[in-house]
């Protein structure tokens, strides 16, 4: 069999043969659908303990992240082994109720944001590449800079270096499929939460973000996390859709 040329390379590195394209979204589906209805059952989070810590670490750093691009500070953030979290962040926050209330919602909403940025980039290989080596390299930054729990520290560099393993040493088809698997597994992190979205208590003497939503702005939580959990539906299809759009 002739070997391509020089020429198809550059076609080669940024294109999936059209078969393994139509393959890889029907599983990246049924693996979304899989991984919702598991985080509902006992049980479940074991099975996806690695996704489970991921979506936990995507969530806590949303709240982080906002309060410092809203001009606040990110303190730190710990993770257990059940995989709870939590991110101590400070300061006063601009645009006031309204900035309180967005670092509230980038805990659910940040994720699928962030998963949406990870399956676009899956459109090109080398991009593909390139934000595994980001992700898995920000995942280790993190530990440096804000992770302050034991637990968190050691899960959150094993998975940023498991992510860094696929990105030098994996087919390049694989880190394109890889990218949109964690790109998936973030959009659909909201529904790790679904009780906890649809509550106004996220423990004793503390709110859920949707709560805090309410309390700094208007409407009952319920309508905030219905509607952080619809528009994460939303941008997890679409961005699907412009990902294996010919």
């Amino acid at each position: 069999m002739r070997k391509p040329g020089k020429n198809f390379e550059p076609l080669l590195a940024k294109e999936a043969p059209p078969v393994v394209e139509r393959m890889g979204l029907t599983w990246l589906m049924a693996a979304a659908i899989a991984t919702i209805l598991l985080w509902q059952v006992p049980g479940g989070d074991y099975i996806l303990y690695p996704f489970t810590i991921l979506a936990t670490w995507f969530h806590e750093m949303g709240h982080g992240l906002a309060a410092l691009l809203l001009g606040g500070q990110f303190k730190q953030l710990q993770i257990s082994p059940n995989g709870s979290g939590v991110a101590f962040y400070g300061g006063e926050l601009f645009l006031g109720h309204l900035g309180q209330a967005l670092v509230a919602a980038a805990g659910p909403m940040g994720p699928p944001i962030a998963g949406a940025i990870l399956i676009l980039a899956s459109r090109s290989f080398r991009v593909a590449s390139l934000s595994l080596k980001i992700l898995g390299s920000f995942l280790i930054l993190s530990t440096l800079i804000w992770v302050r729990s034991l637990f968190g520290i050691v899960a959150i560099s094993l998975l940023g270096l498991i992510i860094l393993g696929v990105s030098f040493k994996s087919p390049r088809w694989i880190q394109g499929f890889a990218i949109q698997f964690l790109g998936v597994q973030a959009c659909v992190s909201t529904y790790n939460q679904l009780d906890y979205l649809f509550s106004s208590s996220a423990g004793i003497g503390l709110h859920s973000d949707s709560a805090q939503i309410q309390q700094q702005l208007f409407l009952p939580y319920w309508f905030w996390g219905g509607l952080m959990v619809i528009a994460s539906l939303i941008i997890l299809v679409q961005s699907l859709r412009i990902a294996y759009k010919e």
